[in-house]
């Protein structure tokens, strides 16, 4: 029985190195919820949730890691420096392990991850030790080896009482033994046994749950689940201090051993003496995770402010944290040129903004962060939507699902719009003032939608006031319908508002004339009445999202009038020789629209696809498994027109594509191509932009031979440098002749082709 015992738990490595997405994509990832610490070679490394960054000591430069290095976005659980090897080991939650060697390769290790016999809530990673060329993993199933030399596994020992799977939190290896901590217990066990994939060659010397325990000077020390610190006399653990709160991690160096509880951590020195207590620092209030001590200063890993620096002696930090958002968690985006906001207050599935989320903002700008703490927004809770005025970018307005609409002007909160000075008014039994999706029209008035209010859209003007529709004609009781989000303006200055139960709802203001449309066919012809996402492409056709796949609504101008066939249209495309909808029953977050009229499409559960104008072509499809995506389920998109990058929100983090569509632009004067000159090897497209509306752009060779001829739909186009896609052109210069729509205008440029 034990041999096949053991062999159900043998590990084959099974090891793969990860893409590096750096050419093509950027991460915008919050570091300062640490989650773990390590040492060594001189430099501290700092694991927050699902991020990684190194700080020199002596030359204090800060280097991170993320899912665009190569790492997996998923949850972290620990992290290990390995200083004779120059490796950084990160253990996920999940089971994953990941080894960076010195030139941030990724090596991710899947054996435990993909172990079958090991169930998947006993795979956590909890602490890494390395003795004698081999690292110790404490798992939630037991222990395993791992060869960092050679970069496998080696034994994994099941080590509790009759070959039970149970967490392991620390192990430490001590004269001739090694010793695991447990929930209930202690257990050890010779080093030099060949055999300790038996558990019974492990015995119990501690029979209370323990948590971590290190290996330091000439001494074995200990930590509880409460507040003490134990010390090893040789045959038991006998209790050497009581701290003042419960203890969460023990951490040693060659210098100092740290024991860390919720705010405070005491350092010892080889001798046992105190050489530092820090339990507060000044001008931060803050959680620990774990800490270390080196040349005299205390490094505090926080929940929220990264990595405190303290002096012996001192309650004076610095802060060690790269730049970033407030948190890991965007939920919504807005974006203009050169600039990217984000909000955090997440609500679920059907609109429930509880627990409320007390978060600030953040703004990207010019590549500078710029963070508003939530003591700055009025009390505003659950921020879940944004928006920026396109006619006056330095101001935005904020819409709270709890509080009202908040405006800010060059990032400084001015005014919350409430029902103390406005017309906004309470709803549902928290009196709440539930504003979600906004956009502005043509005249620079703000339209916004409120759930549960008695006029659920509201208007706010340039002048300050705040106009209410009633809305009853199409919903008689509003109070019933808890999630009005997205909203669009068409070109007509007709409105658009998406609810969670009632379908999609049209607003005429020249009238003031409402339109419902739902499910049925000659009523609408929606998958489904609950509609997630609303855009409005560069046809004037609406796009539309649903918790159960897309429609298209073609007839947007004529929405209104008398008979109007207001159904919407599902795209037919053909896969495989057969007619399929294009994301049938896929749950839509967000659509956006770029330059190009091509469409983003977020999903829930499947990533993000890039589609043509009509939808008939994917021309992209990001997952977390092809490309940096933290998470699959994309919560929302947002594009800078200007350089067409392209800003994903997922819950694991915050990343960017580099597109090539922009908008179009007033005149011909920046008309470019680039790649210029195109050199040997490249299989990717030339993107000309800087072009107005509707341009036609005409490619020829020297002798002018036409290569390629389109109009563009927006600022940009893409040319993939064949002969209307029948070969590859020859090397040599290419004439790119650019005419307006109006053809008062010209642009020649030109582009290198060198095969």
């Amino acid at each position: 029985m034990k041999k096949l015992f053991c062999i159900a738990y043998f590990l084959l490595t099974a090891s793969l190195f990860s893409q590096n997405f750096e050419r093509q994509w950027t991460g915008y990832f919050s570091f300062s919820s640490i989650i773990d610490v390590a040492q060594g070679n001189d430099k501290l490394i700092a694991a927050s949730e699902n991020t990684v960054f190194s700080f020199d000591f002596s030359t204090k430069e800060i280097k991170t890691l993320t899912s665009i290095q190569g790492l997996s976005g998923q949850l972290i659980s620990t992290v290990y420096y390995s200083a004779g090897y120059d490796l950084i080991i990160i253990g996920y939650e999940n089971g994953l392990i990941e080894v960076i060697n010195r030139d941030n390769e990724v090596l991710k290790v899947i054996d435990i991850l993909n172990k079958p016999t090991i169930p998947p809530n006993k795979k956590r990673i909890n602490h890494f030790n390395e003795t004698n060329g081999f690292i110790y993993i404490s798992t939630d199933f037991g222990i395993s080896l791992y060869d960092p030399q050679r970069l496998e596994f080696g034994d994994t020992y099941i080590i509790d009482d009759f070959g039970e799977q149970n967490k392991v939190y620390q192990t430490a290896v001590f004269e001739d033994y090694i010793y695991a901590t447990m929930d209930n217990k202690i257990k050890r066990a010779l080093v030099a046994n060949t055999n300790l994939i038996d558990f019974e060659q492990w015995s119990t010397i501690f029979n209370f749950g323990s948590l971590g325990i290190q290996a330091f000077g000439e001494e074995l020390y200990m930590i509880n689940k409460s507040n003490i610190l134990y010390q090893f006399n040789g045959t038991a653990f006998q209790q050497l201090t009581t701290f003042s709160q419960t203890n969460k991690n023990i951490f040693s160096n060659n210098e100092f051993l740290t024991v860390t509880s919720n705010t405070q951590t005491t350092v010892f020195d080889v001798n046992f003496n105190v050489v530092s207590t820090v339990s507060s620092v000044l001008d931060y209030e803050y959680t620990l995770s774990n800490t270390l001590a080196f040349n005299n200063k205390v490094y505090l890993g926080t929940k929220e402010h990264g990595i405190l620096e303290v002096p012996f002696g001192s309650n004076q930090a610095v802060q060690i944290l790269p730049e970033g958002p407030i948190l890991n968690k965007p939920f919504a985006l807005d974006a203009s040129p050169n600039q990217l906001w984000v909000v955090f207050g997440e609500v679920n599935l059907f609109f429930n903004p509880y627990p409320l989320k007390r978060r600030g903002i953040s703004q990207l700008k010019n590549n500078t962060w710029t963070n508003i703490p939530f003591e700055e927004l009025f009390g505003a809770v659950s921020i879940s939507h944004i928006t920026i005025n396109p006619s006056i970018p330095n101001e935005v307005y904020a819409s709270s699902m709890l509080s009202g609409l908040l405006k800010i002007v060059d990032t400084v909160p001015t005014i919350l719009f409430n029902e103390t000075n406005s017309s906004l008014e309470g709803a549902f039994s928290d009196n709440s003032i539930r504003v979600f999706g906004s956009n502005f029209d043509r005249d620079g008035n703000l339209w916004f939608v409120q759930s549960g209010a008695d006029q659920p859209l509201k208007k706010l003007t340039t002048t300050g006031q705040i106009q209410g529709f009633d809305i009853s004609a199409v919903l008689p009781d509003p109070e019933s319908e808890v999630g009005l989000n997205k909203l669009e303006i068409s070109r007509e200055g007709h409105v658009f508002f998406a609810s969670a139960s009632n379908g999609l709802i049209g607003f005429n203001p020249n009238g003031n004339v409402f339109k419902k449309i739902g499910e049925e066919i000659g009523e609408g012809n929606l998958p489904t009445t609950n509609v997630r996402a609303l855009a409005i492409d560069n046809r004037n056709q609406l796009w539309i999202g649903t918790l159960r796949g897309l429609r298209v609504l073609f007839n947007v101008g004529g929405f209104f009038e008398e008979g109007a066939n207001t159904d919407t249209q599902p795209i037919i495309i053909l896969e495989d020789g057969v007619a399929q909808e294009l994301l049938f029953e896929q749950s839509i977050t967000d659509i956006e629209v770029d330059g190009s009229n091509n469409k983003w499409i977020a999903t829930s559960n499947s990533g993000v696809f890039y589609v043509s104008p009509n939808g008939q072509e994917t021309l992209l499809r990001f997952t977390k498994d092809n490309s940096p995506l933290p998470s699959n389920n994309v919560l929302d998109i947002a594009i800078d027109p200007q350089s067409g990058v392209v800003y994903f929100a997922t819950p694991n983090g915050l990343i960017s594509f580099n597109g090539s569509s922009t908008a179009p632009s007033d005149n011909l004067l920046a008309v470019r191509a680039y790649p210029n000159p195109v050199r040997p090897g490249f299989n990717g497209n030339v993107t000309i932009d800087g072009l107005m509306a509707k341009s036609n752009v005409k490619i020829t060779d020297v002798t002018g031979n036409l290569v390629f001829e389109q109009v563009s739909e927006g600022g940009s186009i893409l040319w993939d440098t064949t002969a209307f896609g029948r070969y590859k052109v020859a090397s040599g210069v290419y004439f790119i002749m650019v005419t307006s729509d109006d053809a008062l205008e010209t642009k020649i440029a030109k582009v290198m082709i060198v095969r």
